[in-house]
Parts: C-alpha cells; sequence; structure tokens
C-alpha cells in the first residue's frame, strides 16, 4: 500500500489512552500519526463534525471467517471471495487488525469447518497479496488440545510469518466452558446439526476417550512448539485453580473467557492478561451460563474485550463498559479494544493516538446506543 499524502482532520473528539481531547485536530503523513492538538486546525482540514477520533480496533480472537465460508450446512464460499467479504465486515465494525482465529484440529462427523485451517490461511494471503483487504490480518491457531491431528496441523501452519496467537483449548463436556452439559447438548443442537440424544452421547463419549487419550502429550507439544517460534499463547475458559496453574507453568499472556470469578483473579494476581467477550458486554451475561464480563469488569479483571462471533459488538461493548461501570473511563473503556490487545501480543506500533504511532483510526458517530463508524484509516490511507 503506496504511502498517502498528508491527512488533517479537524473538529473531532480524539480519544487518547488517559484522556480525551473534546475539540481537537490530528495530522497523518506518511502512514503514522504526525502531530495531534487542540482548538483550531490547520487550513484545509477535514471535518469530523464532532464525532469520536479513536485507534482502529483491535481483534484478537474472532472466528467469524467461518460464517463467511460455510454460510449454510454443507454450502463451502469461495475461500477468498469469504475472506474478502469478512474482511469488508470487519472494516465497517471498526476492526483494523485482526487476528482470525482458525480451528487446527479435523474431528469426523463434527463441524463442517473444522480440519479446513489450511483452505482459510491460504485464502488470506491470496487475497492479502491481491490488496483485497482493509484490515490488517495476523493468524490466531485455536488448538483443541484432546483432538488426535492437533499437533500436527499445528505443525503444517506454524512457520508462516502471520502466525502471532495460539490458544489452548478443550471443550471436552463437563468441564471448563461447559461445566454443565446440559447446555453443551443445547449448544449442539443449535448450530443447525439437528443431532439427537443417541448421537450426541457418541460424539461426547469419544470427546472423552481423545482427552484421556492424547491430552497432556499434545498439550506439552503444543506448548513446546509456541515456545519454540516465540508465539504468544492464551489459555481458554480456564475454571478452576488447577487451570490457573496451567496457565502459569505454560506461560501464557493472555487468558480468554475465564468462567469463574475465582479464576479470573488468580489470573490477574500471576500478571496474565484477561480477555472476555463483547457480546457478553452488550447482551449483559454469557450465552453459557458463566462469569460476565461486566462482573468482571467491576472487579477491574477486565483487561481485553474481544467480538468472539459478532464483529460490530467489539465498539459496542466498549462504548457501553463506562455505562455499566461507572468507575471505567471512556479511554479506559477504548483500551480494551485497542492498547492493552496490542500489548498482549506485542504489537508496539498501534492501539492509540500518539505522535509516531501508525496511522490506523476511525471515526465514530453514535445515535443513542448505537455506534456507527464513519470512515477507517489504516496506516494513513482511507479504506472505509
Amino acid at each position: 500500500m503506496n504511502a498517502p499524502k498528508d491527512t488533517v482532520i479537524a473538529n473531532a473528539r480524539i480519544v487518547l489512552a488517559d484522556r480525551v481531547i473534546d475539540q481537537g485536530w490530528l495530522a497523518l503523513a506518511n502512514g503514522r500519526i504526525a502531530e495531534i492538538g487542540e482548538g483550531r486546525a490547520p487550513a484545509g482540514a477535514g471535518d469530523a463534525g464532532g464525532d469520536l477520533i479513536m485507534p482502529g480496533l483491535i481483534e484478537l480472537h474472532t472466528d467469524h471467517l467461518e460464517a463467511h465460508y460455510v454460510p449454510r450446512p454443507k454450502v463451502f464460499w469461495n475461500p477468498v471471495a469469504a475472506v474478502v467479504s469478512y474482511d469488508g465486515q470487519l472494516a465497517t465494525s471498526g476492526i483494523t487488525t485482526v487476528f482470525d482465529s482458525l480451528r487446527v484440529w479435523r474431528e469426523d462427523g463434527a463441524e463442517e469447518v473444522d480440519g479446513r485451517a489450511g483452505v482459510l490461511a491460504a485464502a488470506i494471503t491470496t487475497a492479502r497479496d491481491a490488496s483485497l483487504l482493509r484490515a490488517d490480518h495476523f493468524l490466531h491457531l485455536r488448538c483443541e488440545i484432546p483432538m488426535p491431528s492437533v499437533v500436527e496441523e499445528a505443525k503444517e501452519l506454524i512457520d508462516r510469518p502471520d502466525v502471532k496467537l495460539m490458544s489452548l483449548m478443550d471443550h471436552t463436556p463437563g468441564q471448563r466452558q461447559f461445566r454443565d452439559e446440559v447446555k453443551l447438548r443445547d449448544y449442539y443442537r443449535g448450530k443447525g446439526g439437528g443431532k439427537t440424544d443417541a448421537e450426541l452421547d457418541e460424539l461426547f463419549a469419544k470427546r472423552f476417550e481423545y482427552q484421556k487419550q492424547y491430552a497432556a502429550t499434545n498439550m506439552r507439544e503444543i506448548v513446546a512448539l509456541a515456545h519454540r517460534y516465540n508465539i504468544p499463547l492464551a489459555s481458554h475458559d480456564d475454571t478452576t485453580e488447577e487451570n490457573v496453574a496451567d496457565a502459569v507453568r505454560d506461560r501464557v499472556s493472555v487468558a480468554e473467557f475465564p468462567t469463574t470469578l475465582e479464576a479470573a483473579r488468580a489470573l490477574h494476581q500471576a500478571g496474565i492478561d484477561i480477555l472476555m467477550g463483547a457480546p457478553n458486554v452488550v447482551r449483559g451475561g454469557s450465552h453459557s451460563g458463566n462469569i460476565a464480563a461486566v462482573d468482571l469488569a467491576r472487579e477491574g479483571l477486565l483487561d481485553i474485550l474481544s467480538s468472539d462471533y459478532i464483529p460490530s459488538s467489539l465498539l459496542m461493548g466498549a462504548l457501553q463498559l463506562p455505562e455499566h461501570v461507572p468507575a471505567i473511563s471512556l479511554p479506559a473503556a477504548i483500551r480494551t479494544v485497542t492498547k492493552a490487545p496490542a500489548e498482549a501480543v506485542g504489537l508496539t506500533d498501534r492501539g492509540e493516538v500518539a505522535t509516531g504511532k501508525r496511522a490506523d483510526l476511525i471515526r465514530v458517530h453514535v445515535a443513542g446506543h448505537v455506534p456507527v463508524v464513519r470512515s477507517v484509516w489504516r496506516a494513513g490511507h482511507r479504506v472505509a
């Protein structure tokens, strides 16, 4: 992408990392933020109409690409077209940096998108090389630890330069996210597969056997692989003291979606960043019946938000945090979707409105409780 000519944006409420400039302007040059000012802007500046200007959002965990690739059961869309459609939705949701969460495991008879991480990774590369993408895309390898093929499939992708995060997951029934097996059965029934109780009994029995046979060895190998390639690790659905101890042992950087207050407190004490779902904030609770993100925020235990399965929730959830928890300021709320996720994965060039940082910016108009992204700049170039 060629560096655009200098741009000046004026008449904006600029959200810095620690405060809001109510009447501000900023100048972009060579893909960076060159200057930030208050009051009257230089001549020729573009008028933001009093809207918010904030850093482009940074998304560490979204599997929403899968909904574009398999929009209906047994319907597989052109993978490059799926990536482009998904990328467009991200950009118009204000997301300028995304970690595409790809499932690196196969399971016969389970979800159709399983085992297609290589196809989607290749499609992302094709779209990027053709300059079709608006957001900056990295890969997040979601590793379901008990699955027999997970180590082999992770090794097939691990040396890609865009792999920047790996997560350690275990969705065996009766633990972590789905301690309540009834909720897991409801989850599978709601995914369009229409499985009977007998079919679910068979699937769960297989999952139990996989965990018993493969989980311990696979965990050691996946963790060693991540450390060998210097890729940050995320734990997933930590629930118990044992889960937290494992996360500390494995030197994880981010704990995704802890399910209990006790686990979140222990993770925080260990210095591990806690990521929760923005849909959880918007909806007022977890769809799995676990701890609510807002409850963790009230305890000072929420560091990062993720849109998870609905991209537009990221901005909406961040803007709603101060309403739910008055002690959280607007800049602090915006940090959960910008500066904090950037720092968690070592992206030091973006995530805040500051001179010298990448000019990844969004202009946001808020009507009632609904934010609308009016403009998006990536490295100073207008992409939406």
